[in-house]
């Protein structure tokens, strides 16, 4: 990478378990480039949620900063002017390493910029597509859920879709025999983006609805108000439906594993990183199924 210093580089692999202790245990096993590339992936994306979901800011706040973010990104905007202005509206409740993280934005985009041309169109159109579409979903949870199965994907694309969509633009700008099977692997990223994010959905329903939101669909529990879920989560009508989600997540997880397969033997790093957090989400589904 031209002109990345070694303390930018330092920096964002301290601050990453600190942020994801997820992917600070799958990053490491990528090749040492593309891990940099993920890593600085990862903290652009942690950065977009970090404006979305601090209740310090008002939605015009957040829009403001999230424009101004996809510009910093793509170079438009110098980092420093950001961090100085977002710092002090964040919340109490914002954790250390994510006000950290904002703090040091600067030096995380001067590894951004470091890349290929490439390497920063592939991050640049993550940003800017989870900015524009997260908000639309985040700004209008409730605790009634969503409408549809299909509105689920929908919101599953914007927060992680497109970052599956990413990497795979990623994985291929790495390995160049990747390159003839990109249309596919694209189709089935969408597919592992989709089987992750329905895991932690499912994970997290208790937490979500402490923020006032359910990403459930409506569409999956036809007899039951998800708004009274916590009267209800014992009925069968709940486990009926919780148990069809699963089995879509879980076909997505499939799907993720085909994806996987289509990567050569050779790239065991990112073999690894794929099947690793395959195994965790279907092990965390296991979980689910086995105590609703």
């Amino acid at each position: 990478m031209n002109g990345v210093s070694s303390s930018d580089l330092t920096y964002q692999q301290t601050i990453l378990p600190g942020v994801s202790r997820t992917f600070a245990l799958t990053i490491p096993v990528l090749p040492p480039k593309l891990a940099d590339v993920v890593t600085n992936a990862y903290l652009l994306c942690r950065l977009a949620d970090t404006i979305e979901d601090d209740v310090g800011l008002d939605n015009q706040q957040k829009s403001h900063f999230h424009q101004q973010f996809v510009a910093v990104v793509s170079g438009s905007e110098p980092a420093e002017a950001f961090a100085r202005d977002l710092s002090p509206l964040l919340s109490s409740r914002a954790l250390p390493a994510e006000r950290n993280l904002v703090q040091n934005t600067a030096a995380v985009i001067r590894v951004t910029h470091g890349f290929t041309a490439a390497e920063r169109a592939a991050l640049t159109r993550c940003v800017a597509v989870m900015c524009k579409g997260m908000p639309e979903f985040q700004r209008n949870k409730s605790l009634s859920g969503l409408a549809t199965v299909e509105e689920l994907g929908e919101y599953c694309y914007y927060v992680a879709g497109c970052v599956g969509e990413m990497c795979t633009e990623l994985f291929c700008l790495h390995s160049p025999e990747l390159g003839e099977r990109r249309a596919e692997m694209m189709r089935l990223a969408l597919s592992f983006g989709q089987g992750l994010q329905m895991t932690n959905i499912l994970k997290d329903v208790w937490d979500d609805r402490h923020a006032n939101a359910c990403w459930l669909p409506r569409s999956v529990f036809p007899n039951l108000d998800l708004e009274r879920l916590e009267e209800l989560h014992l009925t069968p009508e709940f486990r009926t439906g919780l148990n069809e989600l699963i089995g879509i997540g879980h076909a997505h997880l499939r799907n993720a594993l085909e994806y996987t397969a289509l990567i050569p033997k050779r790239e065991v790093g990112i073999r690894k990183f794929c099947l690793w957090a395959i195994g965790l989400a279907v092990l965390t589904l296991r979980k689910i199924h086995r105590n609703p």
